[in-house]
């Protein structure tokens, strides 16, 4: 039997009383997000779109669909030298203005990218870190 109001079990239009109940579509798992750049990104290049963060696997021309991974485990850039060094669990953050990752949110110029999952020390020019957002 058919709910009040004429509408049918998973479809139709709502009959009078009844909310219209808006559904998801599944797209994909989202390891992977899709990125059309207006220039030439590199291969590793990190990329900032607004508070989304992610990496080019591959190299992607300029006006061409591509993909930005956002999850994944990824050894990312960090300054050298005192007071540099990066604990493992620290939250990290993209400085896109230097292409470094760091534990400051620059007062909020900088976006989280994830965690380190192993420590770096002052003289180690990478941090392994777990994207994550």
């Amino acid at each position: 039997m058919p709910p009040a109001g004429g509408g049918e079990i998973g479809g139709g239009e709502p009959g009078p009383g009844e909310e219209q109940i808006m559904t998801a579509t599944f797209i994909h798992e989202g390891t992977t997000i899709d990125y059309t750049p207006g220039a030439d990104v590199a291969a590793g290049a990190v990329v900032v779109q607004g508070e989304l963060v992610g990496v080019a696997v591959r190299a992607i021309p300029a006006n061409t669909l591509g993909a930005l991974s956002v999850q994944g485990v990824f050894d990312l850039p960090k300054a050298t030298g005192g007071g540099t060094a990066i604990t493992a669990g620290a939250q990290l953050y993209w400085d896109d203005t230097n292409d470094l990752a760091t534990t400051s949110d620059g007062a909020g110029a900088n976006k989280a990218i994830g965690k380190a999952v192993l420590a770096a020390a002052d003289a180690d020019a990478t941090v392994r870190a777990r994207l994550s957002q």
